[in-house]
């Protein structure tokens, strides 16, 4: 059955491509697609002009990207916001790889990556601020 949600939404969220490209427009606000590509392979990302911009037309027939094409260049802005993007795709994460608990999943970063002091420090700060709107 076909629903009126973007694919992304059906799909559990943005494809990692599409992260990258999420993330360029949310850092730097709207942009070109040359923009875009650039700051990719910036970043390591050995990207073609052509895909960045098959990727970014597909991203906006798929209502994740808006265009502005009032000028001789197509302007695109984000249209997914950042936060809620990515708090979905953690949820997801969690429910799938840790069965929604919280947790297990913070057991398993402290207990396999070294987190510095002031990581530490800002955990328990988010986890007494929790703690008080109990």
């Amino acid at each position: 059955m076909k629903t009126n949600k973007p694919e992304s939404a059906q799909t559990g969220g943005p494809t990692r491509a599409e992260m990258d490209i999420l993330q360029v427009l949310w850092d730097h606000g709207p942009s070109t697609v040359r923009f875009v590509n650039d700051t990719l392979n910036a970043q390591k990302k050995s990207v073609q002009y052509t895909s960045t911009l098959k990727q970014m037309q597909l991203m906006t027939e798929r209502g994740m990207l808006l265009r502005d094409e009032s000028s001789m260049k197509h302007v695109y802005t984000a249209a997914l916001e950042e936060n809620s993007t990515k708090g979905n795709l953690l949820e997801n994460f969690v429910d799938t790889h840790y069965k929604g608990s919280v947790s297990k999943l913070l057991q398993y970063f402290l207990g396999n990556k070294k987190a510095s002091k002031a990581e530490l420090d800002e955990i328990r700060k988010l986890l007494k601020e929790e703690e008080n709107k109990l």
